[in-house]
């Protein structure tokens, strides 16, 4: 087992970015989608020896339309609620070839879901798997809703935020919950790490991803994934609005590892909620009110990561 003290694995740098694409082009995803750009990046950092288990969602259907795949490596088409316990019944059947010696080394295995599937629908079998202690690494990419079967909102959708099912109106500001915080949720487990990342600072997911596969037991990664799509946003604009969420703090990022916290993008000044906001027409119907609360909310949440990182420090 790997020491508490530090987790060892082999770094990226701008030098020796992997190239190998395990996700082939063609594949179906939305211009500018977040999701499949947060995706391709996981599997470069994971490399060719790994399996992956991917609940139902857009990934899964922009990358398998039968009879085609866009998948290189050995991937499982899996319900929305039990991807992480799919996950687990494939790491058990490894650890047990291992043992027979029926193979010489262990692929990396990967959960992959969306939001919908994770915080919500399979936050049940999540829960057990890291419980458990079943040795992969669970993705969620977010994208604060379910976007695949027609912008509905799910638990992990930011408040304010128009969905077809919390739609803003004289009585209704949108979505009336704050986002639901899986990755404080999964690090409760006691697990040996958890992170957020975003597609927008590439290096730190792709460590991130590293440096998940490299501990001994499960892992937990939540992946900001902007979506012109729903989130009525210009494509191009898919990166800018990645970036824009760790520097206005609506989504920092951070990693728990062992239990230590630590921010891994530091900024000097929060820049205001809503430079972020306005690029998104899911939240064009906001008042001045309405952001100024979103603001005390977000640096609020944000003093208290850093309370919690400098407790480690």
């Amino acid at each position: 087992m790997l020491s508490k003290e530090e987790i060892k694995f082999e770094k990226i740098t701008a030098k020796n970015l992997p190239r190998e694409s395990l996700i082939s082009p063609g594949h179906r995803a939305c211009q500018g989608c977040g999701e499949i750009l947060a995706m391709g990046m996981v599997m470069k950092a994971a490399g060719p020896n790994t399996i992956v288990a991917n609940a139902t969602g857009c990934m899964e259907i922009v990358t398998s339309p039968f009879p085609e795949t866009a998948w290189r490596v050995p991937w499982l088409h899996v319900a929305f609620e039990n991807t992480a316990a799919v996950a687990s019944g494939i790491e058990a059947a490894i650890q047990m070839l291992y043992k027979k010696q029926k193979i010489k080394e262990k692929p990396n295995i990967i959960a992959f879901a969306g939001d919908g599937a994770t915080a919500d629908i399979g936050l049940q079998s999540l829960s057990g798997a890291l419980e458990r202690g079943h040795n992969f690494l669970y993705v969620c990419l977010d994208n604060e809703a379910y976007m695949n079967t027609g912008i509905q909102r799910s638990s992990s959708t930011p408040y304010g935020a128009m969905t077809t099912t919390s739609p803003p109106g004289k009585k209704s500001i949108g979505q009336c919950t704050w986002k639901k915080n899986v990755a404080m949720i999964a690090a409760a487990h006691n697990i040996p790490y958890v992170a957020t990342a975003s597609p927008g600072y590439h290096l730190d997911l792709m460590n991130k991803v590293r440096k998940a596969l490299a501990v001994d037991g499960p892992a937990y990664i939540q992946i900001f994934s902007p979506c012109p799509t729903g989130w009525r946003s210009k494509p191009e604009q898919s990166i800018t609005l990645a970036k824009l969420a760790v520097q206005t703090g609506v989504f920092p990022l951070f990693e728990v590892e062992y239990g230590r916290f630590k921010i891994t993008q530091k900024t000097k000044e929060l820049k205001p909620v809503k430079e972020y906001l306005q690029l998104q027409r899911r939240f064009r119907h906001l008042g001045e009110d309405d952001i100024a609360y979103i603001q005390e909310r977000v640096k609020a949440e944000f003093e208290r990561l850093k309370a919690l990182a400098s407790l480690d420090a």
